[in-house]
């Protein structure tokens, strides 16, 4: 008979936010990978546990989900040719530097992206890797194998490009695939690492780039394949007018009448960005349940808008945060993604609207609700024991009144500890951020040496 695993209670936590509004209070007992009950506060556990950790200076929250990233773009931060460019002219320098990939940096650009999520609080991280230079066809596997080894969850989307310069697309020729390439490795993927099963650590989605990268016969066929293979299909729309006019101009029609064209306006969908759709446009999205990864350091350093996330989702679609790639905000810190998201949607809502609350809601249910996983994002009777503690001893919060928006508000920068699935991977950040040293080594090389690679 096998025996079962102990239960450990997460005991009195100086506060706790469960995405759902249930009172945990007096903490969280979990068991194996799960969490099996909830304390309200002043009580004690109704089930025997055989230990506990004080949580009395911690504040705890279910495991943040990030839902789109560029891993790679962690070796092209703040590069001198990019900046203050606005995203069409950003990112014809930079491709000519992406075009030099290579699969040992790609490697040790996974590692740094997704230890740099873990130490902000996700429990899921998610990437979007559209660059396939020839010295890198084997992409998604190696962030596979890194994945792996951290321990944390992910969502990788195998990513492509397929229309090249000459051919009317952004992206020069030499870093765009056939779409009969693409399509079989997507497949490949799929078969090979994709997890359908409660408490999945790896998935696979499908993520033709953009309107101005991907013909539309690949949006097709990967709408198609997706549909067969019951995956999720991801990709940039409506992050800038210059987009707009591009779809105009190529297609004779607006991104989202071009992206329906395609088949792809239905539930299993999700865009990340999604800020320039008018009001008639917002409502088609609601009705056909598309998800929104809203990313709003990238939007605000690209210039590119503010996402209208409130009217969305009234309309019917889900809202996820995410901290888009590391070229177009320069970290990838998902807590502090979610402060820029409080501040940035108080410039179009009001401060009764947007609340720490629902925006630490979008960092976890939405982002749950957008990769449609049932198990993760809230702090509940059956879900995955997927958690981040934070303290909030440092001089920053000296004197706040409520944790959680204190949490928010007051600028929280790095977990203390991280739970994912039952498994401590973070117990102590100092001992973790010593793990880093020889990574960060190789890391700094590896982008000294693709930075140098145009000149």
């Amino acid at each position: 008979m096998k025996k079962q695993a102990p239960i450990i209670w997460l005991k009195n936590p100086r506060a706790i936010f469960t995405a759902n509004s249930q009172d945990a209070n007096g903490g969280v007992l979990v068991q194996g990978s799960e969490i099996i009950e909830l304390v309200p506060a002043g009580s004690l556990p109704k089930q025997a546990y055989d230990s506990y950790v004080d949580c009395s200076q911690w504040v705890i929250i279910p495991g943040l989900i990030n839902t789109h990233h560029h891993f790679y773009q962690t070796l092209t931060r703040a590069v001198p040719g990019a900046l203050n460019k606005p995203l069409f002219p950003w990112l014809q320098f930079l491709y000519k530097i992406w075009a030099n990939l290579d699969d040992k940096m790609l490697k040790v650009a996974t590692r740094i992206a997704a230890m740099e999520l873990m130490l902000s609080g996700t429990t899921t991280v998610g990437d979007h890797h559209y660059v396939f230079p020839e010295k890198l066809a084997n992409a998604i596997d190696i962030q596979v194998e890194e994945i792996k080894s951290l321990g944390c969850r992910a969502v990788l989307t195998r990513g492509s490009m397929s229309l090249g310069k000459s051919q009317g697309g952004l992206p020069p020729d030499h870093i765009v695939q056939s779409p009969q390439t693409i399509l079989d490795d997507s497949k490949r993927l799929i078969d090979t690492y994709h997890e359908r099963s409660e408490g999945a650590q790896i998935q696979i989605a499908l993520a033709p780039c953009s309107p101005f990268s991907v013909s539309t016969d690949l949006m097709k066929e990967t709408a198609v394949l997706a549909t067969q293979e019951q995956v999720l299909i991801h990709t940039h729309l409506a992050e800038t007018e210059d987009e707009n006019s591009f779809c105009l101009r190529e297609y004779g029609m607006r991104p989202l009448d071009y992206l329906e064209d395609c088949g792809w306006l239905r539930p299993g969908t999700w865009l990340a960005h999604g800020i320039h759709f008018n009001d008639e446009e917002v409502s088609r999205l609601g009705t056909n349940k598309i998800g929104i990864a809203h990313c709003p350091s990238s939007n605000m350093l690209l210039s590119s808008g503010i996402c209208r996330t409130m009217e969305l989702a009234q309309a019917g679609c889900t809202i996820a945060l995410a901290v888009d790639g590391s070229a177009s905000n320069d970290c990838s810190n998902m807590i502090q993604e979610v402060r820029q998201s409080l501040l940035q949607q108080r410039l179009r809502y009001s401060a009764t609207d947007i609340t720490a609350e629902r925006v630490l809601g979008w960092a976890t249910l939405g982002g749950a609700n957008l990769y449609q996983r049932n198990d993760i994002g809230q702090i509940a009777v059956g879900k995955q024991a997927d958690l981040a503690f934070f303290s909030l001893d440092e001089m920053r919060f000296s004197g706040i009144g409520d944790p959680i928006a204190g949490l928010v508000t007051s600028g929280a920068h790095q977990v203390g500890k991280l739970m994912v699935a039952g498994n401590w991977l973070i117990e102590d950040p100092l001992h973790y951020l010593a793990l880093q040293d020889e990574t960060l080594a190789l890391h700094r090389q590896a982008a000294k040496m693709l930075q140098a690679s145009i000149n």
